[in-house]
């Protein structure tokens, strides 16, 4: 961007020494660094804020192209399989539960809860 060369930046220094003085000079230079430092912050700002932008148009774009294959693969697949009156799909339908000659495995018994004796009144002391 802007090419700076050891000799100009040596003479802009001497310039400012000359001309803020040596006692100023720190106060100047901090100030220019704080400058800088705003400028930077503005600029990270500015490219993040497009960025997202960015982000966010090409998010667009996908989900366009994805409903866009859905819809083609839903008009493809809904002239495969018919559907009924009521939106289920119709043919062989297989309980939620599984196969109907599949049985579910037998559940073990619950142990059995006793109930705690109360203690003796010599084993309490």
């Amino acid at each position: 961007m802007f090419d700076v060369a050891p000799t100009e930046l040596l003479l802009v220094a001497l310039v400012a020494l000359v001309v803020i003085g040596p006692k100023d000079l720190p106060r100047a230079m901090r100030f220019v660094g704080q400058w800088i430092a705003k400028a930077r912050g503005v600029a990270r700002h500015f490219r993040s804020g497009i960025d997202e932008m960015i982000r966010q148009a090409e998010l667009e774009e996908m989900e366009k192209k994805w409903a866009a294959e859905n819809e083609r693969i839903m008009r493809e697949h809904a002239a495969e399989t018919p559907i009924s009156d009521h939106g289920v799909i119709e043919g062989d339908m297989v309980p939620l539960g599984g196969p109907p000659e599949a049985e579910p495995p037998a559940e073990p018994p619950a142990p059995a809860i006793t109930k705690p004796q109360p203690l003796s009144p010599k084993s309490r002391s």
